[in-house]
């Protein structure tokens, strides 16, 4: 009867603590073809959404991003981050919201492109989300979303003000890298974050361009280094300087591409030459690059111009290990956790 007993509390021991496995950090890159919306679900069940897409498209990019909700098993969005006011990025906000409950919306404050379409682009978004609360986001900030630590390293044209946690050092990267023509849209007024997760650290400043860039990382990169990269603005040069791409040194790239938009040849080298780049995963084949500029099959969701609408999900552990998932074709690939992050 002892024995017995003794097998039995064996037993239920070893269920906790299977039970109480620590849980990941999601993210679902959704091909929303050549714009970005990036959902993340965190540890402690909370989800974020990094933009939204297109409008119109007959619901296309709305419909992607709640079917990765559905495969992350969540039914609201508790977050919508919107970088900037471009089409590519707020534009699918009045269809999702359709569909799908959001919680709050994070904005890096008012838009600040003047034109008629910009205008009415954002017209359109907020009739849509008038009785959604709205969190305006500044440099420096901790957002609140729970099991994560996401803060606001750019917002608005303005820049964090100190360095993270553990950067600071100065960045060499910063050397021989010339500033380019001011860009006076939306794109420079990006909201960007670093998402930290126990050791794994991830870098998304949507499409801030070169010269914010370099007021960011030089002459001390105030970011650090980084496990993941969201490349950019699409991969495009009007951003990804060799001063951020390679002061942040990030293991993986992970580029927000479409076949006829994103992945400009000049930004691919960079990105590819970073120093410690262990692989680049791209939401498609990029027409501009053909096969010199394109990374190898396995790492590309959409291989044709056809509208698959792959997606790619990355799975992160606390540890700093992470994993990346290509449904396309089943590829996966492992990155352990590292000695030092």
């Amino acid at each position: 009867m002892v024995r017995l007993s003794f097998f039995f509390a064996w037993i239920f021991a070893g269920s906790a603590l299977l039970c109480a496995a620590p849980k990941a950090l999601e993210a679902y890159f959704i091909d929303v073809e050549g714009g970005q919306a990036t959902l993340f679900v965190t540890p402690a069940g909370q989800s974020l959404l990094i933009d939204t897409g297109w409008g119109y498209n007959a619901y296309r990019d709305a419909n992607r991003i709640v079917a990765a909700a559905k495969l992350a098993k969540i039914k609201k969005i508790d977050y919508v981050l919107i970088t900037h006011y471009h089409s590519d990025h707020v534009g699918g906000v009045p269809q999702l919201i359709s569909k799908m409950p959001i919680g709050t919306l994070i904005e890096h404050g008012p838009n600040r492109e003047d034109t008629n379409a910009s205008n009415h682009l954002v017209d359109e978004y907020k009739a849509a989300t008038t009785s959604v609360p709205r969190i305006t986001a500044t440099p420096g900030e901790r957002l609140p979303i729970k099991g994560v630590d996401l803060t606001v390293v750019s917002a608005d044209g303005k820049l964090l003000p100190k360095a993270l946690a553990g950067a600071g050092e100065p960045n060499k990267a910063c050397d021989g890298v010339a500033r380019k023509a001011e860009d006076p849209t939306e794109n420079a007024r990006s909201l960007g974050t670093v998402m930290t997760f126990g050791r794994f650290k991830l870098v998304d400043l949507g499409d801030l361009t070169w010269n914010k860039e370099l007021e960011l990382m030089c002459p001390e990169n105030k970011i650090g280094h980084a496990d993941v990269l969201v490349v950019s603005h699409h991969g495009l040069d009007q951003s990804n300087s060799p001063a951020l791409v390679h002061g942040v040194q990030p293991r993986v790239a992970v580029m927000n591409n479409g076949s006829k938009k994103g992945g400009s040849p000049s930004a691919w080298d960079i990105i590819k030459s970073s120093p410690g780049l262990q692989d680049f995963w791209q939401l498609h084949f990029a027409n501009a690059g053909g096969q010199e500029h394109n990374t190898t099959d396995p790492f590309i969701a959409n291989v044709d111009e056809t509208d698959t609408g792959f997606y790619l999900k990355l799975t992160a552990h606390e540890d700093g290990s992470f994993d990346v998932f290509n449904p396309r074709n089943k590829f996966s690939r492992s990155y352990p956790a590292t000695q030092t992050q």
